[in-house]
């Protein structure tokens, strides 16, 4: 039996925890997809440095999203992109790669009505090498026309080269708006092997009440992106400006601006609930799911106090 290639990976971060600093990106790519002419930029906010992606596929065409979906907070990226009328399957090709090593693999996308008919495509899928990564659904999100989605899958790769293709499975024309990859140190994410990847469900940054404080590089220094989660109705906030260093094992390495804050509830009786819905398809009607924790005392406690809670998924320990 071959294993199954993607599984889910929901990623919950609270505390803090202090990782080794890596501030260079030797090995990332960064593509901004229908980017004109041969010339990039710097990105204002992370400071990496883009490029268009003319020099990683010949096929596809050029736009800029409509001038009213140009918004402030968005990323330049975001600003324009490539589609693909043509063919049922047109792939980027991100060459000098190393052989055998753990990738992030990101993938985002922003309609904006570049081809003014207001109607998205209903769905595509996208594809790393000859494996089936996600399918991309503008209108399962709650801007499909100016709202951008974003993908991720963490894998290892066999070649000195990676291919991530669009595939037209009769939903609308595909396109696309950006594309990075970012290295990843072997001992990171060890349920990624040679047979099986992780998809990205989610990345929450528990206890950032700040909700528009996007977490990643190079205060990630693998460039993952970290979401707030917070309700101030129901949690309280907790946060340091302390360090507490992770243990020697620690495969995950969540960055020290996420782990600084963190999420108690309100009443101490009450519990702490995430959940989310599984996602079958038919050539795989049991998608399999990892949710990963992270957990650090914030608070100066009494020396022969313990904090302790128990962690349960479907009303089983």
């Amino acid at each position: 039996m071959v294993p199954r290639w993607l599984l889910q990976l929901l990623c919950l971060a609270g505390g803090i925890l202090q990782a080794l600093a890596q501030t260079d990106s030797i090995g990332f790519i960064s593509i901004d997809c229908g980017l004109p002419g041969e010339g990039g930029y710097i990105d204002d906010t992370t400071k990496l440095a883009y490029v268009p992606d003319t020099g990683f596929i010949d096929s596809g065409t050029n736009h800029n999203i409509s001038a009213e979906y140009l918004r402030p907070i968005q990323s330049r990226r975001s600003y324009n992109l490539r589609s693909f009328p043509d063919g049922t399957r047109n792939c980027y090709t991100l060459r000098s790669l190393v052989r055998g090593l753990k990738y992030l693999v990101r993938a985002s996308f922003t309609y904006g009505n570049y081809d003014g008919l207001s109607r998205p495509p209903a769905s595509f899928d996208l594809h790393i090498g000859v494996n089936f990564w996600t399918t991309v659904n503008m209108w399962s999100w709650s801007d499909p026309l100016g709202g951008a989605v974003t993908v991720e899958a963490i894998v290892v790769v066999p070649d000195d080269m990676v291919q991530v293709c669009l595939v037209n499975t009769g939903g609308g024309t595909p396109f696309i708006s950006s594309l990075d990859l970012r290295p990843l140190k072997m001992k990171l994410y060890p349920q990624v092997t040679a047979t099986q990847g992780l998809v990205l469900y989610a990345r929450l940054n528990a206890g950032q009440a700040n909700d528009s404080y996007i977490v990643r590089y190079p205060d990630d220094p693998h460039d993952r992106i970290w979401t707030p989660w917070f309700d101030a109705t129901i949690w309280t906030e907790m946060s340091t400006t302390g360090r507490v260093h992770n243990g020697d094992e620690d495969f995950f390495l969540p960055p020290t601006a996420v782990m600084q804050t963190a999420l108690t509830p309100r009443n101490a009786s009450w519990s702490i609930d995430f959940s989310w819905d599984a996602e079958p398809r038919p050539d795989d009607p049991a998608p399999g799911y990892i949710a990963i924790m992270h957990f650090a005392e914030l608070q100066l406690i009494d020396t022969n106090a313990v904090r302790e809670f128990y962690v349960s998924i479907n009303g089983k320990p």
